[in-house]
């Protein structure tokens, strides 16, 4: 699906926001995949504004991969992401689903059913671990 330029703007400024602002971490969030032809973005907007992202992703050993889940600082606690995480999970075709969890966040991320899946790695300065919920593979 394509996005318009406001949404898509919308989740740009809040990754940046969060991942580059916040986290003070410069990196490139343009990475390409995006633009890859089985990338799904999921938002919640609220009055207008864009409030919660996340990106769902293909990776070549078939397993979708979930990452850039950002909620605004406004709008957190609420919860936005437990809800998109869930609708992510819902979209997802069967098989594993894969993540890099922020470490700080396992405990988060084990709630919705993922589990260490590897030893803890830093990406750009920041502690993560990956994180895998097995399913079923489509018969």
């Amino acid at each position: 699906m394509d996005l318009d330029a406001r949404t898509l703007y919308g989740i740009l400024a809040l990754r940046a926001a969060v991942f580059v602002v916040e986290q003070t971490c410069a990196y490139l969030d343009p990475d390409g995949r995006d633009l890859e032809p089985d990338a799904r973005q999921l938002w919640i907007e609220r009055d207008g504004e864009l409030v919660a992202t996340l990106r769902m992703l293909r990776d070549p050993d078939g397993s979708v991969r979930i990452g850039r889940v950002a909620t605004a600082a406004t709008a957190r606690h609420g919860g936005l992401a437990d809800a998109l995480m869930r609708r992510a999970l819902a979209l997802a075709p069967t098989g594993d689903v894969v993540l890099g969890a922020q470490s700080y966040l396992a405990d988060w991320y084990g709630r919705l059913g993922f589990v260490l899946d590897g030893a803890e790695y830093l990406e750009d300065g920041i502690p993560h671990l990956p994180m895998r919920l097995r399913r079923e593979p489509a018969e």
